[in-house]
Parts: C-alpha cells; structure tokens; sequence
C-alpha cells in the first residue's frame, strides 16, 4: 500500500492544469515558489514534528513550542531569510506561539503609533528579538468595548513619570498571547489622566520582565489564564493576565505619534491625523481574513480526499461501493465550502490592495474612503471568520465518525481556528458597525454625496429599488450582470427598510437597539455582496490557461448561488427575484455540482499544502487512509499495554463481583 497513490484515479479526471491554479491560488509565480520552498524546508525538519501534540501535556507542550521558535529564529538567521520568507516559516510551523503576537501586533503597534524616535528605539531591539512584546489591550471586564477600558496611566509632573495602575479586578489585563510567561515588554492601553483630566485610552510601552532572569519587576502580577479548549491546538500560546500596583515608567514611553505629554503635563495631540490608526487596523483585519482561506482551505482539502477515499452503499451484486463524493447531498454541502475557500483567498488579496491604497492616501492626507475600508474590512473579517469557524466543523461532520479523530487534524484545527470569531472585534459587534456605516450612507443618498468603494452601488438606487430579475433560464445565472443585480438590489433595500424602520423612533439609538438583528442581516447581505463581486473581478483578470478559469468560473458561481439558495428568504421577501428564478438558481447550482465534481480533488490539491502542514490522516496526499489510522492509534498510550492500568484495582473487582473487599 506504501507509495501508491489512492488518489491517482481522481487526479487524472481533472480538466486543468493543477500547476497553473496553484499560482493562481498563491497569487504569483514569486509567491508560489517561495511558500513551496519553505513550506517543504519545514516539513523536513525534525524540530518541526508536531503529529504527537494532542498526547503532550501543557507543559511540555509549551516547552516544545519554545524549542521551535528558537529553532526557527536560528534558521532564518542561518538561512539569511527575508522578511516574507520568515513569515511564511513561522505560518507553516503551524503551531500558536508568542511570536505571533510579537510581529503581527506588537511590532505593527510601535511601527503605527511611535514617534520616529520611538520606533528607531525600540524596533531595533524588537527586531532582533533582544526584546519579545505583546498587546495589552482586553482586560477582564472590556473586550470589544475599547473606551470601557479600566487600566490608569496617571502622569505625575514630579517625577516626569507615568504610573501604571490596575484599580479593580476587572481592570486586570486577560488574553493577551505570550503575555502569561514569555513578554518582556507590552504594548498596555490605559486611560490617560493627567492634571485631573481623563483623556480616554492610549497606548503604553512597559516592561514585564527582568532581561536578565526573567521574573516579573516588582508591583507587577501576571500569569497564565489556564488551559483552553482542545488537545494540543491553542495551547500552545500563553495567553496571560496582568495586573499593575502603581507601575511607573518614563514619559517617553507613553507611543506620542498621535499625541503626547509635555514635561508639565499639558497634553497635546499631534499634527499626525489620528486615522493613522485606521492603517494599522485594515493590515490587521486583512491578515485575518488571509488566515481565514488558509484554515477553510485546510479542512476543504481534508473533507475533500476522504469523500473521494470513503465508499458506502450502492453496491449491487458484490460490486464496489459509492464514493461518498458522489452523493448529491455531500457535494452540496463540500462543494460550496471549497468555493468559500477560494473566495475568500480573492477578498483577502483585494485587501491588500486596499491596504495599499488607504496606506497612500493617508500619507496624502486623504481621508475620504477611510469609514468605508474601515466598515469594510470589519465586515469581511466577521463574514470571513464565521463562516471559516463554520464550516471547518462541517467538514469534520463530512468525514463521518473518523472526522471526530484528532488525527483527522479537524479537530485541532477548529480548536485553533474558533477564537478568531471574537478577537480583534467581536464578529456580531462588527456588522453592526458595518450596519451604522450602512446607515449613514443610506441617510445621505438624496443629499448628493456619492457613495464611495464597496458601497458605490448605493449611488444606483433608484435602479436597484425598482428592477427585477431578468433570469428566464438556469444558465441566465452564470450572466454576472444578473448575478450582481440580485446580490446588490437585496443588500440595498435590506439597508433602506432598516433605515426607514429606524426613522419611525424618536430616539435614534433606541431604535437601533430594538433593530439589532435586522440591521446585523443587513450588514451580512452587504459585505457577501463585496465577497461575491471580488470573485467576479477576478474572473475579469487574465488567470491561468482556458481550463484554470473555467473551474473559477464554476465555483465562483457556487459560491453566489448558494448564498442565494441558503438566504432565500431575503432574496424573495425583497422582491428582488421570483420563487420560478430562485428554482432555476438551484437547477443551476446541481448542474455547477456535476461539473465541479470530477476537478475536486485537483482543486484542493492546488492549495499545495504538504502532509504536514495538513497534519491529517483523512487528508493524506496518498489517500492511502485506513492503515495509517491504524498506525495513529498504536501510538496511543493506552495501547503502551495490554492490559489497561487499573485493572487489578477497580476492574477486576467488577467483573469477579468483589467490589467489598476491593481497596477502592
């Protein structure tokens, strides 16, 4: 069975060129190339071996996790690794550590909000990692609601110092990863008071820990909030708590980019336009967005192999059994997920250019598009991360009873994957920003301001109120003129009787409230909308060879119709299509199915994920499932013996009826 491959039979159907889509997929040549290489680099290293997490306890799996981060440092000091080549490094080790924290918010926070003094200071001890940092935001008592926060940085003129302060339990610093044993330094936002005065939450570089023996400074608690959920998965990363007992730093450590404190204490907001930190914010939420096709691709690909290895029913006269990826009812629900994946990977590139772009405009100090991006990216990272949470655990309900195996890697990676869907915004707080921006724009269509961006189909309101569907036949779905229409005349009038409902209160914000779940629907059919129309885009792009944009071509409309199938209800209570049309689109959709069905395990296969990365039994790129199941299972230390511990103890005296005289 070693060295077959299982797959073989699928890959062989495929109507494209699987080397084409796999630059597709990693967005270039250049960017293909270098995550093949390091992906590989890692997956030949033994230092990288992670197949034994689920059996470690915490402690060792925390140690053996340091132990990788400090071999990864050294290899890309040995390696002469360029920035992205390191990032890719760290994404394929593919275990939740410390340094994530440090370069992916740490190091942005000083880059975004320091002084060009402050940044020259501490990045360059950053960088070299002579100092390890994290983001000291969430406290105990205030996620989501930043201005709640209840840390105090009061300035005390005497001294020329800040005192940091946890006043109440509730103010204790809670989450923060590498916080609870590895940070040397935080990035703590507190309320800034000085002469009396509350000047809301700003940021705050303090030292943790003894750059010598590593033991917290004095007046200073902290620690690790405790295990999580799952074996091995989040584990990994030392989430903390942190208090402060009067906790005093230079003044110079207050990040005065945006504002600062003088030597009096007069506080003073910079000629730096604050929506700086709208910059800082859309990197982030784009990073996120990127990671969630990342983790939706793993388990697609996963769901994937095993439907096309797994056979049940349908044999007739002693014949062979069905695939399980024949059946209709497992490609409607796998297909839609694999177009997720690479829906999401096209948005999460746009991202990027819309980093870039709100990035140039602010250093032109244009700021018009910025509520937009803003609103944009909050509602793609909580569309995005929802649905990759979602559907994650779909495909481990894919893949049957075996999916529930922590070698079948789903398991783990759901574990790792869910806490996405609160940090960095809660993701129903998220569309209801989304939803007041929504609006705001709706409010000011008949005053002449034109909607920018994502909401430039608001401009087209009187259209969008009035059309109907044109959709006669099933294929008039694959028309992406009629697609758009559907998706924009129901995101905009979904937001238009929010609207109108909101103007019959007399208090605004009451109003609101009582429309939460209305106006979060709202907010969802808009950012799909943004989703569906990117995928378009692309298709618009000159991609691949014929075959590559023939299959993008399908699961781009999979992905439009099934949001059409599975949100019915706002589609034909909105008038924008007709029951007739909203059964055609399903006609269309199984026909989609069909088409997609024979390219599915080459489809995922363009991911180019090793079987390390993958970490999965079911998702083997041999296919060759069911001796390796039996492999992963003899490693379990319960199979150490044959005869369990315990048994003489508490065992026996059940089966031999001596429960009395047992020693229990």
């Amino acid at each position: 069975m070693e060295g077959i491959d299982h797959l073989a039979d699928e890959r062989n159907k495929a109507e494209f060129d699987v080397e084409d889509m796999k630059i597709v997929w990693a967005g270039s040549r250049h960017a293909f190339e270098v995550s093949d290489r390091i992906a590989r680099l890692v997956a030949s290293d033994p230092v990288f071996e992670k197949s034994n997490r689920a059996r470690l306890s915490r402690k060792e799996l925390f140690k053996s996790t340091l132990r990788k981060c400090a071999h990864a440092f050294k290899r890309i000091i040995e390696l002469r690794l360029n920035e992205e080549e390191a990032g890719r490094l760290r994404h394929f080790i593919d275990q939740p550590a410390y340094v994530d924290l440090h370069w992916g918010m740490f190091v942005p926070a000083i880059k975004g909000q320091g002084t060009e003094e402050q940044q020259k200071k501490w990045l360059s001890l950053a960088n070299k990692m002579q100092i390890i940092g994290c983001y000291a935001q969430t406290e105990l008592g205030h996620g989501s609601n930043v201005q709640g926060l209840e840390t105090t940085a009061t300035f005390d003129p005497k001294t020329d110092e800040f005192v940091i302060h946890t006043p109440t339990q509730t103010a204790s610093k809670w989450w923060p990863g590498g916080l609870g044993k590895v940070s040397t330094h935080a990035v703590v936002y507190a309320r800034l008071i000085t002469n009396g005065k509350d000047y809301g939450i700003h940021g705050f570089i303090v030292q943790l820990r003894s750059l010598e023996d590593h033991s917290p400074l004095p007046n200073i608690t902290v620690g690790d909030i405790g295990t999580k959920m799952g074996n091995g998965a989040y584990n990994s990363m030392d989430n903390g708590f942190l208090m402060f007992d009067h906790v005093r730093i230079p003044r110079d450590q207050m990040l005065m980019r945006l504002s600062k404190v003088t030597r009096e204490g007069e506080y003073v907001p910079s000629d730096v336009p604050k929506q700086l930190v709208y910059g800082t914010m859309v990197y982030v939420r784009q990073t996120i967005v990127a990671d969630a096709s990342n983790a939706l691709s793993r388990a697609v690909c996963i769901a994937t192999r095993y439907s096309a290895v797994r056979r049940q029913f349908g044999a007739h006269n002693g014949g062979i059994e069905t695939q399980v990826i024949d059946y209709k009812t497992q490609q409607n629900r796998l297909f839609p997920l694999l177009a997720s994946a690479y829906a999401f990977r096209f948005v999460g590139e746009w991202l990027k250019w819309l980093y870039t772009d709100v990035t140039e405009r602010l250093a032109a100090s244009d700021f018009a598009t910025l509520p937009e991006a803003h609103a944009c990216t909050a509602g793609l990272k909580s569309l995005t991360t929802t649905a990759t949470a979602d559907g994650i655990e779909e495909c481990r309900k894919l893949c049957g009873g075996h999916g529930y195996l922590w070698c079948s890697g789903l398991p783990e990676l759901f574990a790792v994957y869910v806490p996405a869907c609160t940090y960095e915004g809660d993701n129903v707080v998220l569309q209801l920003q989304v939803a007041r921006f929504l609006m705001k724009t709706v409010a000011q269509l008949g005053s002449g301001k034109v909607p920018v961006g994502t909401t430039a189909y608001m401009g087209r309101a009187a259209h969008l109120l009035q059309c109907r569907s044109g959709v006669q036949k099933a294929e008039d779905w694959l028309n992406p003129d009629a697609v758009l229409e559907a998706f924009e005349a129901r995101a905009l009038r979904m937001a238009v009787t929010c609207a109108k409902n909101l103007s019959k209160f007399e208090n605004q914000e009451q109003g609101f409230q009582e429309l939460l779940a209305d106006l979060v629907e709202a907010a969802i059919a808009h950012c799909q909308l943004i989703v569906v129309s990117k995928f378009i885009a692309k298709l618009e792009q000159d991609i691949g060879g014929k075959g590559v944009k023939k299959q993008l071509n399908n699961l781009c409309y999979i992905y439009a119709l099934y949001l059409l199938h599975k949100h019915l209800g706002d589609f034909l209570s909105t008038n924008c299509i007709t029951p007739k049309q909203a059964s055609l689109a399903n006609d269309q959709l199984r026909s989609l199915y069909t088409q997609v069905r024979p390219n599915a395990v080459a489809l995922v296969d363009a991911f180019n994920y090793t079987d390390h990365y993958l970490n999965s039994v079911l998702g083997r790129y041999d296919g060759n499932v069911y001796p390796k199941l039996f492999e992963e299972a003899w490693k379990d230390p319960l199979n150490d013996s044959v005869v369990p511990d315990g048994y003489h103890e508490y065992l026996r005296p059940v089966l031999k009826q001596q429960l009395r005289t047992a020693r229990l």
